[in-house]
């Protein structure tokens, strides 16, 4: 899993964003047993504007479907109009939904990571691992601003197994595509070195 390796989060500013107070909750309880001692947990796209505004988030962590306006559209807000210092911060994007094109979608709008429901403790502290030794490089151009999207489909990092061979459905409905599963999220997102 980490192999020995430790990840201090104590005083990274996290930004926690979902529309349901019980998975907020969750949230907060899953980054506190990560040693995250600042946290704002906020209630929708709105209220995480406002945290935004006030400054101090190192990282982004906002569930994808919400009423109103999405976790995606707060990723693309993020990316293309907050503040210049948070505009840069990883977003990681926690959604019980993931058919390929959400995936991509997430990835096209600037996310660095995609998490599939139900939030796994392990799952995300890896994510947030691999964020520590991030070296994509940031790009912002006219129609994309985040990590950069290029990469090679190798799967999650050596030594790391899957999550499961498959994800529930969610209570919202049949999906459109199929799910996919964390290990081909990860493929999808995962950061390589690429030769220019």
């Amino acid at each position: 899993m980490l192999d020995g390796d430790r990840l201090n989060l104590e005083n990274i500013h996290f930004l926690l964003v979902d529309d349901n107070q019980h998975a907020l909750d969750i949230m907060a309880q899953v980054v506190s047993g990560f040693g995250v001692r600042r946290m704002i947990k906020v209630e929708g796209p709105a209220a995480a504007r406002q945290a935004i505004a006030r400054g101090g988030i190192d990282i982004v962590l906002t569930d994808a479907q919400m009423p109103g306006e999405s976790g995606y559209q707060l990723t693309e807000w993020i990316r293309r109009e907050a503040p210049e210092p948070v505009r840069f911060v990883p977003i990681v994007i926690i959604t019980g939904h993931t058919p390929q094109s959400d995936v991509t979608k997430a990835r096209d709008l600037g996310a660095n990571f995609t998490v599939a429901k139900p939030l796994v403790p392990r799952v995300l502290l890896q994510r947030l691992f691999w964020l520590s030794h991030e070296e994509r490089q940031f790009v912002q151009s006219d129609g994309y601003c985040g990590p950069d999207r290029r990469f090679k489909r190798l799967g999650p990092p050596a030594g790391t197994d899957g999550r499961r061979s498959g994800d529930l459905k969610g209570a919202v409905g049949e999906a459109s595509q199929p799910n996919l599963s964390q290990d081909q999220i990860n493929a999808l997102m995962k950061p390589a070195k690429v030769v220019l």
